[in-house]
Order: C-alpha cells, then sequence, then structure tokens
C-alpha cells in the first residue's frame, strides 16, 4: 500500500477518531455508526493509507511514496 495520508490530516483523523467513538460508545443505539466512522479513521491514521483518498487522486503525504 502507498502511504497517502500526511501529518496533518492524520491529526485530524485522530481527534474525529476519538471523538465519534467515544460519542458512539457513551449514547449508543444507533450512535454505533459514529463509532465505527471513527474506528475507520483510527485505522487510516494506523496504516496511513485512505483508500477513498486513492480512488479521488488525493495524497495528503509530503514524503516520498514507497510501496511496502
Amino acid at each position: 500500500m502507498t502511504k497517502n495520508v500526511g501529518s496533518v490530516d492524520k491529526v485530524v483523523r485522530v481527534v474525529a477518531g476519538i471523538a465519534l467513538v467515544a460519542v458512539g460508545i457513551v449514547l449508543g443505539g444507533a450512535w454505533w455508526a459514529a463509532a465505527a466512522v471513527g474506528a475507520v479513521l483510527l485505522f487510516t491514521v494506523a496504516t496511513s493509507f485512505c483508500g477513498l483518498y486513492t480512488l479521488l487522486g488525493v495524497n495528503t503525504c509530503k514524503v516520498k511514496n514507497s510501496n511496502s
């Protein structure tokens, strides 16, 4: 996978991901979907890869990409 998520993007995703997971856990019920979206955001931070970015041709990663 080629990294396509930059550092500023990661910070925004971590904050939003933690907030959405917390909302999903605290409110429960139908809010589980918010927790799922938050988990996906945190996963993209951990892998530095966003599949949607690939489809849209977006790359916020400023370092030279390497396939690994």
